[in-house]
């Protein structure tokens, strides 16, 4: 189980969601988004983190926005956190950025591209915050228990693996469902991330493309399979996000798909109790 601010995941504990969007637009819409993405989590009784980037490191294009930055930003997530009062996330993209941001949010994560990256994985574990690692578009479930262990090495044993899809050609990504139980074999609560499994890295001339018409369908299958959380990026208007509109889910669609999630998580953990 590993425990960021009051929200516990793993171990049997309620599912969790990790939602917002994908980089910090403005102060004002960054408050509105966690406040209505707070009131639908406790509506649904769901442990809530909110996720929010300052730096959008790995844009396609040089043009493309990439956020407020790190001084910047991390002042609007400490808002954030302390006004809406729920847990906050962001990337980290260098150690001494790993150990500026875990004084100010409750997770640290780790980009899909830097899942390998060992001196940031090491300070990110020196900082004593939980770390979501996210699995990277071109590694095997199994190898992320070394990804693991290089945090777990600093004696910070919270450790998240987050699967976000795999590498299928040039522009698409597949998820293995099996991974989320591969990674589970390590010891470490396993989240699914639905939103960037359906995205098309690069592939809308010099930025990302996605669909999230299969947002639902993914989040629904992992529920199944069994997960700790969920992790979703959410905009009021996809269409006009700065940055990975094309698989980001609409504010007014998030209640509905959060309320079929849960469903089917209850009747997977009924079941699962049942066979014991």
């Amino acid at each position: 189980m590993v425990a960021a601010g009051q929200v516990k995941i793993g171990d049997g504990n309620p599912l969790v969601l990790i939602a917002g969007p994908c980089v910090i637009e403005s102060r004002d819409r960054c408050l509105e988004l966690a406040g209505e993405i707070a009131a639908i989590a406790r509506a649904l009784d769901m442990p809530f983190i909110f996720k929010a980037s300052y730096d959008k490191a790995n844009r396609t294009s040089l043009q493309s926005f990439r956020g407020p930055g790190l001084e910047a930003g991390l002042q609007i997530l400490s808002e954030v956190r302390e006004k809406v009062g729920c847990a906050v996330l962001t990337d980290v993209h260098s150690p001494p950025e790993a150990r500026l941001a875990a004084e100010v949010v409750d997770v640290v994560q780790i980009p899909a591209f830097l899942c390998r990256q060992t001196d940031l994985l090491i300070a990110a574990g020196e900082t004593g915050k939980p770390v979501n690692i996210k699995k990277g578009q071109f590694m095997a479930p199994e190898d992320m228990r070394y990804a693991a262990e290089k945090v777990k090495s600093t004696g910070n044993p919270n450790v998240l693996l987050t699967e976000r899809g795999t590498t299928f050609g040039y522009h698409n990504l597949v998820v293995d469902f099996r991974s989320l139980w591969v990674m589970q074999q390590t010891g470490c609560p396993v989240i699914f991330d639905a939103t960037h499994s359906v995205q098309r890295p690069g592939g809308a001339s010099g930025a990302s493309g996605g669909d999230r018409a299969f947002v639902p369908l993914l989040a629904r299958a992992a529920a199944a399979v069994g997960i700790d959380g969920l992790f979703l990026e959410v905009h009021q208007n996809p269409a006009q996000a700065l940055s990975d509109g094309a698989n980001m889910v609409p504010l007014h669609s998030l209640e509905f798909l959060l309320r079929a999630v849960l469903a089917i998580d209850r009747t997977r953990r009924e079941v699962e109790k049942g066979n014991e």
